[in-house]
């Protein structure tokens, strides 16, 4: 190995040009004083005591400073190689949790030519939601997810499930816990998943339903493009389809970052005629001047996810509080219409 390359694979350890100078020339010259080292490595005797402390304490030299002049050399090669290999070995488990964690969140576009890719991007997407997913699947595939979507759905977080190609014979009760609530169609609708407003999945149908097909599927990363996808779901698709379940409601109190969560909860708890009260935490939208804070009574709610729809349009959600005996219309992120943009929403039982 050239003199440069093993420099280089040292920078790659940390070692500073001055150091790799001066670990060099230990290594040259093996047991020496500080005054040979600084001569080789053409450096001051005093950087070389310096340095050497350094590379002391990185386990590459000794220094035996016992001695007058003190004596410094170099670290048998075998035992810094395994130093340095269990030093990797160590920080292993912490990168592949760190990877994990933040897998494919820098990458904004991709286009996916594997069907099987396709399950597993929408199996490991399920796995990371935290607050809601939106789904449009072929009834057929829905075995090949349906434990993860029951996970999903066990961990808290809004599931909307729409099955194209369905029949008149599909089982109602086989869709139990599959998803927050389904709904079922019996055209082939395209696959489109979308998870907490930031990632989204979208395949022709045929990509799942047959193996031949050369048809793509693409996958984004993005908080701008995602949205477009949940709107498409929502608007083109979801008010179509027959619901043919719906989870019952949650226990309270309850607290929600994901805000369609929240009007999804307070829809069904209006369902059963119960009185609820809603404490939520964001800013007044606009020039409007409200506090942070805002306790009270909801006394409508506009959403199109559970039937009836009592939205204007498919996408809205809102909710309006009786706080005082003044009413303030609440929606959530980038809400514009709204009195109040919520970034946190928590519900519970309105007590007499």
């Amino acid at each position: 190995m050239e003199h440069a390359d093993l420099a280089e694979l040292l920078e790659r350890f940390g070692l500073s040009a001055k150091e790799i100078d001066t670990y060099l020339a230990i290594l040259e010259h093996g047991e020496s004083k500080a005054s040979t080292i600084a001569d080789a490595a053409d450096v001051s005797k005093r950087y070389v005591y310096s340095i050497s402390e350094e590379l002391e304490e990185r386990g590459f030299v000794e220094v035996d400073d016992h001695s007058v002049p003190a004596v410094i050399r170099p670290v048998q090669p075998e035992t810094v190689i395994e130093r340095l290999s269990q030093s990797v070995e160590a920080i292993e488990p912490e990168l592949r949790s760190r990877y994990t964690s933040t897998e494919r969140t820098g990458e904004e576009f991709e286009v996916i030519k594997s069907r099987q890719t396709v399950l597993k991007r929408i199996e490991s997407l399920l796995v990371r939601a935290e607050t809601e997913v939106t789904l449009s699947l072929p009834a057929e595939m829905l075995p090949r997810v349906r434990s993860t979507l029951e996970e999903t759905v066990d961990r808290g977080v809004l599931v909307l499930l729409l099955l194209g190609g369905t029949d008149e014979e599909q089982d109602i009760a086989s869709l139990a816990g599959t998803a927050s609530t389904v709904r079922t169609w019996d055209a082939l609708v395209p696959t489109m998943l979308t998870v907490d407003g930031r990632h989204g999945l979208l395949a022709p149908s045929q990509m799942l339903t047959t193996s031949t097909s050369e048809t793509r599927a693409i996958a984004i990363s993005q908080l701008q493009l995602a949205p477009v996808f949940v709107g498409s779901f929502l608007a083109n698709y979801w008010p179509t389809a027959e619901e043919r379940y719906i989870t019952a409601p949650g226990e309270l109190p309850s607290t929600f970052e994901g805000f369609r969560n929240a009007v999804f909860q307070i829809a069904l708890h209006r369902a059963t005629d119960s009185r609820i009260e809603v404490t939520v935490t964001g800013s007044p939208v606009g020039d409007r001047v409200l506090p942070s804070t805002l306790s009270g009574e909801v006394v409508a709610v506009r959403q199109s996810l559970v039937r009836p729809a009592t939205s204007t349009v498919p996408i809205e959600n809102a909710f309006e509080l009786d706080v005082d005996g003044e009413r303030y219309t609440i929606g959530g992120t980038g809400a514009f219409l709204e009195d109040f943009e919520a970034e946190s929403v928590t519900v519970k039982p309105l007590e007499d």
